[in-house]
């Protein structure tokens, strides 16, 4: 039986990796690297965070975003200069490579609960007891598709998560339905490749990020009013992203509204002219109801002011978010799901991130409820795997059976 093992390798799960590996904790990781940003993530997307907020974590802080940069010739700011998906996957990539070898391929397909701790069983068939199991799986797993389009063909309508090339849109009627960054993006992108794009949401407006003033330093007083942080400017960003361990001493209700309200939809300064006056808006409508006709979706649309109206399209993009459920993971025993201490579908987490099942961990976007808006982002990424190690070192202190020893890979490595 292993100490811990890993389901996820996005930058949640390659953090932990990096330093349970730099404690020579015994650990398996299971996952393909970066998958969501790899694969689910449309081309030519630009991330919200900035530069400095865009690093996986080692525990030395030995290879950043910013070194990796500099190593591959890649333009790079620590603020004001978005950061590329692609470079964004490939130092994912590298970083694995170089702090994290011990990745394996492989999907985890079952977990279900032991005596003294888990059994995963996974896809190549290879059955794994672990003593403790770190759940990073980010928002794989959890998109949301509205109501009004889960009865209709995939070839029709699909989630946004399921599109990293948009050109085979190409000449092809789009509806991209949402106000989030994705949808935003999404839409800026579809028009790039020549679709015939139109943007469908409730809001009354879209919201963008306030870009850079070239040459111009925010004075002393705006950056003691609206300091910096890994979530963007203001106070309550800073203490967000800053202090999600005094976050999770809030009450309950006060964490989830606070959750639900903070940094809302919106996409980064960059796309504005990508979308602004060139993809048509269907601003203050919502979907009520999609229907297939002749191969095509029809959708209607009802107005703020109750005013009625219909689009038809080649294909609907429901750019409609995540929503954290339980039930959603089929890959978790019936038996750890129903024991599961929820709220609102999400898993209720101690300040070590372990959920009400013993041994068993939610990092990433289902631990937001508990931890704060950061966790939605890669800058959480590097409280998370501080305490996680923490909290496994204490734990290994007090059981001598289960002391660090070096792993192999560790070893050869060195």
């Amino acid at each position: 039986m292993i100490e811990i093992a890993i389901v996820g390798a996005g930058p949640y799960g390659l953090s932990i990796a990096a330093h349970l590996r730099n404690q020579n904790i015994p650990f398996r990781i299971f996952g393909r690297a970066m998958d969501s940003w790899v694969s689910h993530m449309p081309q030519g997307m630009m991330l919200k965070s900035d530069g400095f907020a865009s690093n996986i974590y080692d525990p030395d802080g030995k290879f950043t975003l910013k070194q990796f940069c500099a190593e591959r010739g890649i333009q790079y700011a620590d603020m004001g200069s978005p950061v590329h998906l692609q470079t964004f996957s490939d130092y994912g990539l590298a970083f694995r490579d170089r702090m994290v070898p011990e990745l394996e391929d492989k999907r985890v397909v079952g977990i279900n609960r032991l005596p003294d701790g888990f059994l995963l069983r996974l896809d190549q068939g290879e059955e794994v007891k672990a003593k403790r199991v770190v759940l990073a799986i980010g928002i794989t797993n959890f998109e949301y598709l509205p109501e009004c389009f889960s009865d209709l063909p995939a070839e029709l309508v699909s989630h946004s998560y399921r599109h990293h090339d948009l050109s085979q849109f190409k000449n092809r009627t789009v509806l991209v339905v949402g106000a989030g960054s994705s949808a935003i993006d999404a839409a800026g992108l579809l028009r790039d490749a020549d679709a015939d794009v139109q943007l469908v949401a409730r809001a009354t407006s879209l919201r963008f990020h306030t870009g850079p003033t070239p040459g111009k330093r925010r004075s002393l007083w705006k950056r003691l009013r609206h300091p910096d942080s890994g979530l963007g400017p203001g106070l309550r960003s800073r203490f967000f992203s800053d202090w999600p361990a005094l976050f999770h001493t809030l009450p309950e209700d006060l964490r989830l509204n606070l959750v639900r309200k903070t940094l809302g939809p919106s996409a980064g300064w960059f796309v504005k002219d990508k979308v602004m006056g060139r993809v048509p808006l269907v601003l203050g409508c919502a979907v009520e109801r999609a229907e297939v006709e002749g191969g095509k979706v029809r959708v209607h649309l009802k107005g703020l002011d109750g005013s009625q109206r219909e689009l038809v399209a080649d294909h609907v993009i429901a750019a409609t978010g995540y929503k954290v459920s339980m039930e959603r993971l089929n890959f978790l025993g019936t038996e750890i799901r129903n024991s599961l201490k929820t709220v609102e579908n999400t898993p209720v987490l101690k300040s070590n991130f372990e959920s009400s099942e013993p041994g068993l961990y939610f990092v990433g976007l289902a631990a937001a409820n508990s931890f704060g808006p950061v966790m939605r982002f890669a800058f959480g990424a590097a409280f998370t795997a501080q305490n996680l190690t923490q909290t496994i070192m204490k734990s290994l202190k007090h059981s001598p059976a289960s002391a660090p020893v070096r792993n192999v890979a560790t070893i050869a490595d060195r």
